[in-house]
């Protein structure tokens, strides 16, 4: 299980703590309690638009009325989360559902307990894209081939997401040369040219188009429409244990989802708090969806292209992983 954990875990952790509506950051494996009944819990998430609902819902107060604080930690990518989650580091995390496929498939017990983020379905006007610099004579997905293209973390949903839009435009994607870097180094690293082109998501793609750049595609799009592209987990474990701590998070979660799909202006605004965009690029930041509800066709459809793509060791139980 070490050894396997590690191996999740290939993407670099970016041990970066913020206590959100609290100064107590000692928690446990089972989060700490506070003399008022407050449970303070450990939350991995990636510093990207998709998780601005959480920090709508802390500032709100949401989570603070379900009786939780949260301690958040940020990673490059779900890949670095889980094995921070299934060891205890975290009491929950943020993945995108490819890592937390792969981490099922695998036998590492992983549960889903809320939805997170779902693709506008809108070729071209998605919070996801591939994008080219300014100039590139990279016009199509199939144009990838024997290309140098960024992703945050390998063998995840973005990987499996471009060779989906690779196929589609009729390309080969095992021609595809992908390499892993952080979102928010993508904008500088397409730009200088040390990559040809970086499957990025907002906000590093409004940075992205503020340099010039171009969308060539719509990877989360081509998948499957309105994709679950993540979800906020638990371990197995912890679940079993502490199930009155998850409604809570499902609960706050919940009234957070639905708060940032109603107020798009103040999730611009949060997002400010805790990425590197400019102010003045903020208006151009395309927004993803907060459904309530994960589409459970659409994680089947992405389940086809990562067994097609032989990234599980065995086909994963989606019956034990969904909530």
């Amino acid at each position: 299980m070490r050894r396997l954990l590690a191996g999740l875990a290939a993407g670099t952790f970016l041990l970066v703590t913020a206590a959100c509506g609290s100064s107590d950051d000692s928690g446990t494996s089972t989060g700490s309690s506070s003399s008022t009944g407050t449970t303070t819990v450990k939350l991995g998430l990636i510093p990207i638009v998709d998780v601005a609902p959480v920090y709508l819902g802390v500032k709100q107060g949401f989570y603070e009325k379900h009786g939780l604080k949260l301690s958040i930690t940020t990673a490059q990518g779900g890949a670095a989360i889980v094995p921070g989650v299934v060891s205890g580091q975290f009491q929950f995390g943020f993945s995108n559902m490819t890592s937390l496929m792969v981490a099922q498939s695998n036998s590492v017990p992983v549960q889903a307990v809320s939805n997170g983020i779902a693709s506008t379905g809108v070729q071209g006007k998605d919070f996801g894209a591939i994008t080219v610099k300014k100039g590139s004579p990279l016009t199509s997905a199939k144009d990838l081939e024997g290309k140098k293209v960024a992703i945050n973390t390998l063998k995840n949903i973005n990987e499996t997401a471009v060779r989906e839009s690779v196929r589609k435009a009729g390309g080969d994607p095992d021609r595809v040369k992908f390499v892993e870097l952080a979102f928010d180094q993508m904008p500088a690293a397409l730009d200088s040219g040390q990559i040809d082109a970086a499957m990025v998501v907002e906000p590093a793609l409004a940075t992205v188009k503020s340099q010039g750049g171009v969308e060539i595609a719509s990877p989360l799009v081509d998948v499957a429409p309105n994709l679950t592209v993540a979800m906020y987990f638990t371990s197995t474990q912890y679940a079993q244990k502490n199930p009155d701590v998850v409604k809570k998070f499902q609960e706050a979660t919940a009234e957070s989802l639905a708060y940032a799909d109603a107020h798009p202006d103040e999730v611009r605004g949060i997002v400010t708090t805790y990425t590197k965009i400019p102010t003045s690029v903020l208006a151009q930041v395309t927004l993803p969806k907060w459904p309530a509800e994960a589409d459970r066709s659409s994680i089947e459809a992405l389940e086809k292209l990562g067994e097609q793509d032989k990234l599980f060791k065995s086909t994963p139980d989606l019956e034990k992983l969904l909530p």
